[in-house]
């Protein structure tokens, strides 16, 4: 399980676990399930999609970075709008 945190300067829009996520880099999409290697990112603009434990969630993103270790996957957006 993954430890998910989705920041974008006006809020936190999503802090807790999933099961995996697809999110868009700059150069494509990419996705990150448990035990994936450390991992620093620039992100694109287009759709978040979380596998979470109440269901999917989907935001859209728009710039920003993600990064990954240990489990936690830390996304921050410059801005971002809930689907």
């Amino acid at each position: 399980m993954l430890t998910v945190s989705v920041v974008s300067p006006e809020r936190t829009l999503f802090e807790g676990e999933a099961e995996s996520l697809v999110a868009p880099a700059y150069d494509g999409e990419v996705g990150i399930m448990s035990m994936h290697a450390p991992m620093l990112t620039l992100l694109g603009s287009g759709e978040l999609r979380l596998n979470a434990a109440g269901g999917e969630r989907r935001f859209a993103v728009f710039g920003g970075f993600l990064e990954v270790a240990d489990d936690r996957v830390r996304i921050v957006t410059e801005r971002a709008e809930s689907k």
